[in-house]
């Protein structure tokens, strides 16, 4: 198991990077919401049976880009 301090050092290394890019998870989010968009295009993809079809029926990256672009505001506004 990882030592408590090294998970502190994990934490501030990337609220250090975080703080000094605070754009870089809310073009992150941007881009999840953008490859979902792209990929509800293509019928194949979506009617198949494997975790790639699941994932665009249930529009998963929308979600997941979406939480992700908004924590990216409140991060960079905290820091």
């Amino acid at each position: 198991m990882a030592k408590g301090p090294a998970k502190r050092d994990l934490l501030v290394i990337f609220s250090d990077y975080i703080a000094h890019h605070k754009g870089v998870p809310v073009l992150l989010g941007v881009g999840l919401v953008l490859v979902g968009l792209v990929l509800t295009f293509f019928p194949a993809l979506s009617s198949g049976n494997g975790i790639v079809g699941l994932v665009i029926r249930n529009h998963f990256l929308l979600y997941v880009g979406t939480i992700v672009g908004l924590v990216g505001i409140l991060l960079g506004d905290a820091l």
